[in-house]
């Protein structure tokens, strides 16, 4: 749904093909013996599409100010229950985590739904044990403590790569979503197989450019599809998004096609380290499963992680107070011209910028939607087989129940507090709970503040034709990931000749 509007043509909603199957699923739902969660009243043949506008999490948060906790809307011939609280929150990703983990896959993710239990990790349909094989090789090769140690001198050697970029452009503009993402690509790349997938400069603006082509992916996968809100015209593909999502998803593959072709046909080389791509070798991965675990690593690795760094730096420039004390922070703890990941349990003012930025932005407002493989009842209404069910974790994060000026940008709210976003506090949940936790959580802990830091250590930063920060557009452009409307422009100023 992301930056689109949900006010389709009508041509698309009224064949007589829908209409049957709408009151076919009305008169069938009539029977239940518990009652649907409250919400909206739907409007005949499109429910509630009409009502959720381009910015659904926060149309979904309204919505839990009137009807409670747990929601119910119709989208088509389709049911969503909408989780909007801590409470609901626990019922979804732990009372219920074993039903709920199952995954609603959107119509456009093009891989055959038969393979997805087998080549996919985030599209998964359940937690079976396909899902339960790649998910302990991606922990282990990538997440886990030892292989995140192992990493931080690449990522190090990365940020500075990126630091001696911008360096170049000292009191020019600089577009921070861009060069973070490229940095962002870059760790990923080499971790996963070891090479730069581009440079700085080719990715420097442009519709051409993979941070553009990696955008338009996620943003097809999250549009508004007609195929999603009745499946009956999910073969005709009528807006073409399966298409467009294969024709883009093969653009990303074509980026390492010929890196996998050579490794397959060459042995080891014992010049460099091993990486993620010798692994999946070794376990004889197939082409099919090996482009799509990379797909799926390469997407929201980096989408989530430049989001958030760029609604940080974004927070930290409209708010020059809180800048002041991160820098002094740095100046204090950081006594080299290099920030290295040993320095940043001390950073701990600028880790609760980092998370008063999940708080208020996480990366994934609604999460990744879940699925109900049978009717369950949650907090004592019906959750119909086969509901979509989200868990709006950009309300929770909003929620004045939990949260003292809750729309306010406050990093000290964290400096005394317990909670953190591994999963168990469920008024803070900016990468999910429960077996459907982003398994990248231990990369963005380290990788989020490590850049954010870097880029505050080394420039102070304004805004282009001394524009006021206090002014800086915060508009928000929804999507799988939640993205700043307007691009951040800000020019660097090197701090090092200080």
């Amino acid at each position: 749904m992301e930056g689109s509007s949900l006010f389709f043509p009508l041509a698309f909603v009224l064949p007589l093909l829908i209409l049957l199957f709408i009151l076919k699923h009305f008169k069938a739902s009539s029977s239940k013996s518990l009652p649907l969660p409250p919400g909206p009243n739907p409007w005949p043949l499109v429910g509630n599409l009409f009502h959720m506008g381009n910015m659904p999490h926060v149309t979904l948060s309204n919505f839990a100010k009137t009807y409670g906790p747990l929601i119910s809307l119709r989208l088509g011939t389709q049911i969503m229950v909408v989780a909007s609280s801590p409470a609901a929150a626990i019922e979804i990703l732990k009372t219920h985590d074993r039903v709920f983990s199952a995954r609603h896959v959107p119509q456009a993710v093009p891989v055959e739904r038969s393979k997805l239990n087998h080549v996919s990790l985030g599209w998964s349909l359940e937690c079976g044990e396909g899902w339960k094989y790649l998910r302990t090789i991606v922990r282990t090769e990538l997440f886990s403590g030892k292989a995140i140690e192992f990493q931080a001198r690449l990522r190090e050697k990365k940020v500075m790569e990126m630091m001696r970029f911008i360096g170049a452009r000292d009191g020019q503009v600089v577009n921070i979503g861009d060069v973070v993402f490229t940095v962002v690509y870059n760790m990923l790349s080499n971790i996963l197989l070891s090479k730069d997938i581009f440079s700085f400069e080719d990715n420097n603006g442009g519709d051409g450019t993979m941070k553009m082509v990696v955008r338009t992916f996620i943003e097809t996968l999250s549009s508004p599809n007609m195929s999603d809100y009745y499946p009956i015209l999910s073969g005709l593909d009528l807006q073409g998004l399966t298409k467009k999502a294969k024709r883009t998803g093969e653009k990303i593959h074509a980026s390492w096609t010929s890196i996998i072709k050579e490794r397959r046909e060459i042995k080891q080389e014992f010049s460099r380290d091993r990486d993620f791509l010798d692994c999946m070798i070794e376990n004889n991965f197939a082409d099919d499963l090996t482009n799509q675990l990379l797909l799926e690593l390469f997407t929201a690795g980096t989408d989530t992680n430049t989001s958030t760094i760029g609604w940080a730096m974004a927070e930290l420039i409209k708010n020059p107070e809180f800048m002041k004390k991160a820098l002094e922070e740095l100046e204090r703890e950081v006594k080299e011209n290099e920030v290295k990941e040993s320095h940043l349990p001390q950073l701990t003012y600028l880790q609760a910028c980092v998370k008063e930025t999940l708080r208020l932005h996480p990366p994934a407002p609604l999460l990744l939607p879940h699925r109900a493989p049978e009717t369950c009842e949650v907090m004592g209404y019906s959750i119909p087989e086969n509901s979509q069910v989200i868990v709006n974790v950009w309300a929770l994060g909003r929620d004045s129940m939990h949260w003292k000026d809750p729309l306010a940008f406050k990093p000290e709210r964290f400096l005394d507090s317990p909670l953190n976003f591994k999963g168990n506090d469920f008024e803070f949940l900016p990468f999910g709970g429960g077996r459907r936790i982003c398994p990248g959580l231990p990369m963005a802990a380290k990788l989020v503040p490590l850049v954010l830091a870097s880029l505050l250590h080394f420039f102070d930063w304004s805004l282009p034709n001394g524009a006021n920060p206090r002014e800086l557009d915060m508009n928000e452009k929804f999507g799988v990931t939640l993205q700043k409307e307007q691009p951040l422009l800000l020019i660097p100023t090197s701090r090092m000749a200080k």
